[in-house]
């Protein structure tokens, strides 16, 4: 007879997921460290969009977490201390944005045995790969005399030309150069503004023994438990333990060591790429939360804003902060905030407070176009 499925309180669900993504007032970092790279190796990995309508999702993430880290530590953490790096795939990820990302260094062995598995990239891509043997051959000889090099300066020699439905036709040096990331044969050695490097792998990433492809997706799964707390069976198959969320159909998957026992939480002004909500299917079922990121929305048609922030308070989230840096003035602007909930003076406060804190962390000042007690 199969054990009993115990039943969570959707409360203690959002706490779990809180406090697996370091959002808790604790923090609760693994081994007790404020290293950078633990705290990616928690997260699974930073989402990588240098927009800078507020400032870059992975530094903005980071900060969340580490609020004393210097602006400029994630990229001395890619480019000098090489603690971590650009990492891309595989493409049966399942959160296609969250397939773009900063990794711990710590972490290649397993990666780079998914990435070298040919299911890591789809059947159109390989067979693209395999019509472009001579492409590849040329481009990866060009890095290893001319490297690094920006996307731009790579020759644009395809045998078979890329063909989608999508913006990729014609991309031919970007998406090669992409499946090769996912391979691991190049990687990104470094951004200048929105241009990538690119370079030879074995150059930059460090001699590693691979781990057996069954044990790469093992752990895989594994972490991306954790750093979900507790997350829908789709993709974990019978990884963690099978529970029932109080008033919500279906089974999910508990991380073994997730709990939200003595959970004491804080306010935070999260990232539109934050991992606490990048699954907006899973956001709206734990929190009932209505946001989208609306930076390709025509602006008539916004209702918080290009690049509204989530505000988390505990385990709710409670409203939207409509920001954007503007750098000509020095200053981080709030246009409006948006409060899902009737907010006391000591949730206004704690916003303010994060607002201020984000502004001297930016380096600017804080400027409040509008008043801060917006309608919802």
């Amino acid at each position: 007879m199969s054990p009993a499925v115990r039943t969570l309180s959707r409360d203690d669900a959002r706490r779990i997921a809180v406090r697996a993504q370091l959002l808790d007032a604790d923090r609760a970092l693994v081994d007790g460290s404020d290293d950078l790279a633990e705290v990616v190796a928690q997260l699974t990995l930073l989402p990588l969009n240098p927009t800078d309508i507020v400032c870059p999702s992975a530094e903005h993430i980071a900060f969340t977490r580490l609020p004393e880290l210097a602006f400029d530590a994630v990229r001395r953490a890619v480019e000098v201390d090489q603690s971590l790096f650009e990492h891309l795939g595989p493409h049966r990820h399942p959160m296609p944005a969250w397939a773009i990302g900063l990794r711990a260094m710590r972490d290649l062995p397993w990666l780079l045995a998914i990435g070298r598995e040919p299911a890591a990239i789809g059947e159109g891509a390989r067979a693209w790969l395999e019509a472009n043997v001579g492409f590849r051959e040329r481009v990866l000889e060009q890095l290893r005399l001319d490297g690094p090099l920006p996307q731009s300066e790579i020759d644009d020699t395809v045998d078979a030309p890329y063909r989608s439905s999508g913006w990729n036709t014609g991309r031919d040096v970007a998406m090669l150069l992409e499946l090769l990331q996912v391979r691991g044969e190049v990687v990104v050695a470094e951004r200048i503004g929105q241009s990538r490097i690119w370079e030879l792998a074995e150059r930059v990433l460090p001699e590693v023994d691979l781990a057996a492809v069954d044990e790469a997706w093992v752990t895989w799964r594994e972490r991306w438990l954790r750093a979900n707390g507790i997350e829908r069976a789709t993709h974990l198959g019978d990884t963690g333990e099978p529970v029932r969320i109080e008033g919500m159909r279906g089974t999910w998957r508990l991380d073994p060591e997730a709990t939200a026992a003595d959970f004491v939480g804080r306010v935070a002004l999260l990232s539109p790429l934050d991992r606490l909500i990048a699954d907006r299917r899973r956001m709206v079922d734990l929190w009932g939360f209505q946001y989208a990121l609306e930076q390709y929305t025509p602006a008539a048609k916004r209702r918080w804003g290009v690049h509204a922030l989530p505000i988390l308070d505990g385990d709710r989230l409670i409203g939207k902060v409509d920001a954007r840096t503007d750098r000509d003035v020095g200053a981080l602007r709030v246009a409006r905030i948006h409060w899902d909930v009737d907010a006391d003076a000591c949730q206004r406060r704690a916003v303010d407070d994060e607002l201020e804190a984000m502004a001297a962390w930016l380096g600017v000042r804080l400027s409040i176009d509008e008043p801060r007690s917006a309608a919802r």
